[in-house]
C-alpha cells in the first residue's frame, strides 16, 4: 500500500522525488507530454510537503515557478496549498502547491 506524501518522512519524499524525476525524464525523451506534465505536478506536490506553510504568509506575492513573469498573491493557505490569484487574472481564484512559489523582493503590484 502506497503512503500519502503527508505521511512520508523527508527521506522518503526525497526518494520519491528522485523516482518521479527519472520517470519524467523518460516520459520527456519518449515525447509523452501529458505524462511528463502529470509527473511534474507530482514532483511539485512532493516538494511542497518538505516546506513549511508558515513561510508563505497571506498577503505576500510570489513569482510562479515554471511561469516566468507570472505572479501569484496568496490570500490564505490550506495545508500545503496557497489559495489566491495571479496578478494577471485577479478575479480567478486558484490553488498552487507552495513549492511553486518563488519569493521575490521588490515586486511591483498594480
Amino acid at each position: 500500500m502506497e503512503k500519502r506524501y503527508s505521511e512520508m518522512t523527508e527521506y522518503e519524499l526525497k526518494n520519491e522525488i528522485a523516482r518521479l524525476k527519472e520517470k519524467a525524464r523518460k516520459a520527456e525523451q519518449h515525447g509523452m507530454i501529458n505524462e511528463y506534465a502529470v509527473l511534474e505536478r507530482k514532483i511539485a506536490m512532493a516538494k511542497a510537503y518538505m516546506l513549511n506553510p508558515d513561510d508563505f504568509p497571506p498577503g505576500e506575492t510570489y513569482e510562479i515557478d515554471g511561469a516566468p513573469g507570472e505572479y501569484f498573491k496568496v490570500e490564505y493557505l490550506k495545508g500545503v496549498f496557497a489559495w489566491g490569484y495571479r496578478l494577471s487574472s485577479p478575479l480567478k481564484e486558484e490553488a498552487l502547491p507552495i513549492s511553486m512559489l518563488i519569493k521575490k523582493s521588490n515586486i511591483n503590484e498594480k
